[in-house]
């Protein structure tokens, strides 16, 4: 299943700078945090959309390495009319969710954490795509635009 993308056209976007990031251990998350808060800063972004961005890399990544068995976490800085932003596309091949409105809800979990992680990954970016099904993993596409 699929969730329809929001948000300026992809075709409308030019990437000015992409590094892919292997997610298998607790270090690597770190490591993409780090990358990631580096990509704000030279994207621009204000202090708070710094940490939404950051925020939201974070939760995708532990999801994909906690339930997806680990993945890749791709940066691409993205200028569209000016505008500076960042798309994230987080991929694995674990087991996919079945439930994907159950998945986003505020307070659903299959672990011991609080609930808020898809949810509150798209509430964070201005564009959320979530690509996933049984058997097939996941990708979720997650675009934060400068100033908006």
């Amino acid at each position: 299943m699929a969730l329809a993308p929001s948000g300026p056209a992809a075709d409308r976007h030019v990437i000015t700078d992409r590094t892919v990031h292997h997610v298998r251990t607790e270090e690597d998350l770190l490591t993409v945090r780090h990358a990631v808060r580096a990509a704000t800063l030279r994207a621009g972004f204000s202090i708070v959309d710094q940490t939404r961005v950051v925020t939201a890399a974070s939760e995708l990544a532990r999801n994909a390495y906690i339930h997806g068995g680990g993945g890749t976490v791709t940066i691409d800085q993205l200028t569209t009319g000016g505008n500076a932003g960042l798309r994230l596309t987080v991929q694995d091949d674990g087991p996919g969710i079945l439930d994907t409105d159950a998945a986003l809800a505020d307070g659903f979990t299959t672990g011991v954490g609080l609930g808020h992680g898809l949810g509150g990954a798209r509430r964070l970016m201005n564009d959320f795509e979530l690509r996933t099904g049984p058997g097939q993993g996941t990708t979720v596409i997650a675009t934060r635009w400068a100033g908006r």
